[in-house]
């Protein structure tokens, strides 16, 4: 047995942590680019603290998934101010400009010197500068990985600029920082981290390791998503789906994932839909034809132990009771069909072509066919 395990250099997990983020970053450099989502106010609390540990803040906004010309903004806006550090203050999206930007305003070239798929997907020649990944949601897990997901309008599609350096030297996950999130951010970034947990634990690369921490996360997402959804200042939920979060990053960072994210990158570069609602859409489905497969032509794989034991704590007893579940869950946290979110017939043949290049479909537990593709798309439209 071989394996490879890396992450953040150090990680910060528990209530009240984000008070340690400032003391951190005075120790990292003098000028931070600080890269929150729209709502800047909820960032106040971190820039005062920075001021008063002499640290200097070049604030810069995202406000939707990030593409590749926001970064070279956000890049040109560091090196202007002179920041030597950046922060990321906010959701998935924030924190994966922040990585990208540290990692451009150390290296020489354009963004698609670097990207994957639509790129060149050149390594990084130099260290980024030092980055402090700090989540407002409980899902993607970005504080813990190395790669960073942008949109490119002109090809349709989101793909990763990828590399180990991209790590953050400090994660700091502050379940407190997650309770103002509404109720529908609540279902996609849990749903999110639901499906990252899943196929990180299912993976080709999934190792014993990785598998910890998917027996760990799981158990949490299942008895606490339902409750944050309902009730958002419910701390012990905010908690478990923050630690959920925090592990499906560790688990997918070096387990990689599967369908639902080969789909849902070429989804969400082709469609203005949410990542969470998109993997959630896909999700029952996709373990659907992998249990199909599996069962076909790899009836002795793993995945199929792993997909009965996921199904057994969720109350069940086969690896169909466990599908029938997360169906249940979409169903109560009210996730929409695809066509609801722009998807139609016409756009199946580009989807699943796009899909069968992405690097997430390399680690599927089964190769899936054309066909097979194809129809879960349409069981999901």
């Amino acid at each position: 047995m071989t394996f490879e395990f890396a992450t953040a250099g150090r990680i910060l997990f528990g209530n009240g942590t984000l008070a340690q983020a400032a003391p951190a970053a005075a120790g990292l450099g003098r000028r931070a680019l600080v890269v929150t989502g729209r709502n800047t106010e909820r960032a106040r609390p971190l820039l005062d603290a920075l001021q008063k540990e002499n640290v200097g803040a070049e604030l810069f906004t995202v406000g939707g998934e990030p593409t590749v010309a926001e970064v070279l903004k956000a890049v040109e806006r560091a090196r202007s101010a002179q920041c030597d550090l950046v922060i990321g203050f906010g959701g998935g999206s924030v924190i994966d400009l922040a990585k990208a930007a540290a990692a451009l305003m150390t290296n020489p070239g354009d963004p698609f010197d670097y990207l994957e798929v639509i790129g060149k997907g050149l390594p990084l020649r130099e260290r980024p500068a030092p980055c402090i990944a700090i989540p407002t949601t409980a899902g993607t897990g970005a504080e813990v990985t190395k790669n960073s997901v942008l949109a490119s309008p002109e090809h349709r599609v989101k793909v990763s600029i990828r590399h180990p350096l991209m790590m953050p030297v400090l994660a700091i996950v502050d379940p407190e920082c997650t309770l103002s999130m509404p109720p529908a951010v609540t279902a996609a970034t849990g749903l999110d981290a639901l499906t990252q947990l899943l196929e990180a634990f299912i993976s080709k690369k999934a190792n014993p390791a990785t598998d910890g921490f998917c027996r760990e996360g799981l158990p949490c997402i299942v008895r606490s998503l339902c409750r944050a959804f309902e009730n958002g200042s419910d701390l012990k939920a905010r908690e478990d789906m923050s630690l959920a979060s925090l592990f499906s990053g560790l688990a997918l960072a070096n387990a990689g994932l599967g369908a639902v994210h080969g789909f849902s990158g070429p989804i969400g570069g082709m469609f203005d839909a949410p990542h969470g609602m998109v993997c959630a859409a896909l999700l029952p489905h996709v373990m659907k034809a992998n249990l199909t497969a599996l069962k076909a032509r790899q009836p002795e794989s793993p995945a199929l132990v792993k997909l009965t034991e996921f199904a057994q704590l969720t109350g069940g007893a086969t690896a169909e009771d466990g599908i029938k579940w997360i169906a249940g869950l979409c169903r109560d946290l009210q996730v929409p069909p695809l066509s609801a979110l722009g998807v139609a017939e016409k756009d199946f043949s580009a989807l699943v072509a796009n899909a069968q290049r992405a690097s997430s479909m390399k680690t599927n537990p089964v190769e899936l066919t054309e066909r097979e593709l194809t129809q879960i798309l349409h069981a999901a439209l």
